[in-house]
């Protein structure tokens, strides 16, 4: 009970007080981070230089520049206009325009089937909105763009803007706009974009400036498990249910519409984020505030969501799991028999998942993984997160009863850092972890800031940048073979498998875990000399 009065007690001064949390000033380690821009720039010079028969130029070609879906950011050459959704007929009703920028694509077909809706269905309101991926605001033309679309927004919603640079970018546009803006959703990021949030008299203004009791909430959850700050904010907001309550309600019907609206976003499907447009607009936007006077506003429904870690499977009757113990019995008693698989002598792969790709049903990449591994005849254990650290999840699923490893290998699909994501890393942490597991761990790539088609036409493959985000720091956790197994499909946003990779990804996991099964006296073993230049006397040096 005291820790929920303490949580209410937070909520309530976020419009008023400060904290003084510090966060890095970018989500990469300085040296990876330099080394990726100094290459990128290397490409960029050597591009008004190019040779057109030289070996050379194969290899300092930039994708970015490739004509594939339009023009983009450093990592991705997808255009916004492929989410941008205009009523077809308003029918005379008032019309809010939202213009939101993510991290990755997996909202866009949401967002989309939301608005879609709305258009087709409200007697009271229309929507025009827009989405733009974090990284293409790095492109001139598209940042131009995004500045002339916020010129006449209503809404502005953003979420997971942690990298320094582009933070600055999105405050540099949205905060003189912040005041003629109708409300402003900004959820986890960094507290420079988080202090552009309003919603009424709700606001953030003053996060990150000094100490307050928001900041006492925030310490405790890191001195508790090592919070950072996007973890220590959402646990903070998912305390919702049980904080309103202690809220007075005269004072706190914007704080409240502003948690109800993230936990909307967590919900993530095209109905939860239907209710959030919904209620932002009968609320807050000014034409459809005064066109519905007299009428009765819409009811909206709860937000649907998943618990905040859990075990998930495609075919499971229930939804997800929140023991292992649950899992297991359905698995083994009900799935495995009619799946072929034997649960006494399989391999199990644990694999590691994204909430919010389970939340949008963006989750084709996830089921295909899953069904090549259980058709090779393997138990999988496929565990989410609604946060960037999966530590947690891994100590409460991927053990026994007695503290044993049920898993013999490790698939992190996501294709970041196992604690941080590609926020704040914590390596020390995420080594502690893997080596407690004690099992091969393997951090598969999905093409976040490039589209497949943009991948496939590209001779440089992986941006350097996206090298250092999704190879490098999985790799100081402990991670092996960063195969690429899924892409991001241009029009669309939404995630495919690429079926040769999935495959490769599985007949890896499955020699990895019967490799670990198999007796000692059963394996071989190949060595390689080192031998360059040869002939030199250099063999084994």
């Amino acid at each position: 009970m005291a820790s929920f009065k303490f949580a209410a007690a937070a909520l309530l001064a976020l419009g008023s007080t400060t904290f003084g949390w510090q966060t890095q000033t970018s989500f990469v380690p300085k040296t990876i981070r330099q080394s990726a821009i100094q290459t990128n720039a290397l490409y960029a010079n050597n591009n008004n230089a190019r040779r057109s028969s030289s070996s050379l130029n194969m290899v300092v070609s930039d994708p970015t520049e490739t004509e594939v879906g339009g023009r983009g950011g450093m990592f991705t050459a997808s255009n916004a206009e492929n989410r941008r959704i205009v009523p077809e007929d308003v029918r005379g009703r008032p019309t809010m325009k939202i213009v939101y920028v993510v991290l990755e694509s997996q909202y866009q077909s949401s967002m989309t089937a939301a608005a879609k809706r709305i258009n087709a269905g409200s007697d009271n309101m229309a929507i025009e909105c827009v989405g733009y991926l974090l990284e293409e605001l790095r492109d001139d033309e598209a940042f131009e763009q995004f500045k002339k679309d916020m010129a006449d927004a209503d809404v502005f919603i953003g979420s997971l803007i942690f990298v320094q640079e582009l933070a600055e970018k999105v405050t540099e546009v949205v905060a003189p706009l912040r005041d003629q803006l109708d409300a402003v959703l900004v959820f986890p990021s960094m507290p420079e974009v988080m202090r552009l949030n309003k919603v009424g008299s709700f606001t953030m203004k003053n996060l990150g400036q000094s100490k307050s009791v928001v900041a006492d909430f925030m310490k405790k959850k890191k001195q508790e498990d090592g919070s950072s700050f996007e973890e220590g904010m959402l646990k903070l907001l998912r305390t919702l249910p049980k904080v309103l309550k202690f809220l007075p309600s005269d004072k706190a019907a914007d704080a409240r519409t502003f948690m109800m609206s993230f936990q909307y976003w967590l919900g993530g499907s095209p109905e939860n984020l239907e209710s959030l447009l919904l209620m932002v607009g009968q609320d807050y936007v000014g034409p459809i505030v005064d066109s519905m006077k007299g009428k009765e506003k819409v009811v909206m429904q709860e937000p649907v969501l998943l618990p905040d870690t859990a075990i998930w499977h495609p075919v499971a009757p229930d939804i997800v799991f929140e023991s292992n113990e649950k899992y297991f019995q359905w698995y083994n008693n009900e799935h495995c028999p009619e799946a072929g698989i034997d649960p006494k002598t399989a391999p199990t792969v644990g694999i590691i998942l994204q909430k919010s790709h389970i939340n949008t049903k963006d989750d084709t990449h996830y089921v295909s993984l899953i069904a090549e591994l259980e058709s090779r005849g393997s138990r999988v254990v496929p565990i989410y997160s609604g946060g960037l650290d999966f530590s947690g999840p891994i100590e409460s699923y991927m053990y026994d009863a007695n503290g044993k490893s049920i898993v013999d290998t490790v698939i992190n699909l996501t294709g970041f850092a196992l604690v941080g994501g590609p926020a704040s890393q914590d390596h020390k942490k995420a080594a502690k972890v893997l080596k407690k597991l004690n099992v091969p761990y393997i951090c598969a790539v999905p093409l976040v800031f490039q589209s497949f088609e943009e991948w496939q036409a590209s001779e440089l493959g992986l941006h350097p940048i996206q090298v250092a985000l999704q190879v490098s720091l999985p790799e100081i956790d402990g991670a092996i073979e960063p195969i690429i197994y899924a892409g991001r499909e241009a029009a669309t946003g939404r995630t495919i498998p690429l079926a040769d990779r999935v495959n490769l990804l599985a007949d890896r996991a499955m020699k990895w875990s019967n490799l670990r099964i198999k007796q000692n006296k059963d394996k071989k073993i190949a060595v390689t000399i080192f031998s360059f230049p040869p002939d030199k006397g250099n063999v084994g040096t």
